[in-house]
């Protein structure tokens, strides 16, 4: 699936409550003060099953350049599908797009609905978002106008990470909400 409009123009689906889609609109105006709900995706991924990294999560930092939350860290990926674009295969496109690796196991981990803005630039992330876990499938191959680095952070310790680095408005909630399902799949 490819978006109908140029690159500077990207469309997202705007949703109610329930996360029927509504309507579209562009992606800077959907994320423009107070914001407009619209549906969005991020996605966990553990390291490879039998690598050292199997318990920890792949994180990115934003690249600098980024317009939205640039030179800050948030989860392995994070996007909008594109009208019509199912979450799982949105996953899948963007993570191949920023990180340049395959998703392994993309497994479910519900949804999330949140409204916070942020402080930096303004804007508002007012999100039903789908959360997907899952683990890296191949080595990262990093897109530097979308990545500025990335890191393995042991799921244990992720709060505590986080609280010593600049992250995403929204990373705390998505993590929070994803949390069981990527426990359970470290476990697993």
């Amino acid at each position: 699936m490819t978006q109908a409009t140029s690159p500077d123009q990207v469309m997202v689906e705007l949703v109610d409550a329930d996360g029927n889609t509504i309507g579209l609109a562009e992606k800077l105006a959907a994320h423009q003060p107070p914001g407009q709900l619209h549906r969005a995706f991020s996605v966990f991924l553990l390291g490879p099953s039998d690598g050292p990294d199997a318990g920890s999560v792949l994180m990115q930092r934003r690249a600098l350049t980024k317009y939205h939350s640039p030179g800050r860290w948030s989860n392995t990926c994070c996007s909008h599908p594109y009208p019509g674009e199912p979450p799982v295969d949105a996953v899948a496109r963007r993570v191949d797009e920023e990180l340049g690796v395959k998703a392994a196991g993309l497994t479910p981990a519900g949804t999330v609905t949140y409204d916070v803005t942020d402080e930096v630039s303004g804007l508002v992330e007012k999100e039903y978002n789908h959360l997907f876990v899952g683990r890296v499938g191949s080595a990262p191959d990093l897109n530097p106008d979308e990545v500025h680095e990335v890191v393995y952070v042991p799921l244990d310790g992720l709060e505590a990470w986080l609280a010593e680095h600049d992250h995403t408005a929204w990373l705390s909630t998505v993590l929070a909400s994803a949390r069981p399902t990527l426990e359970g799949l470290r476990r697993g």
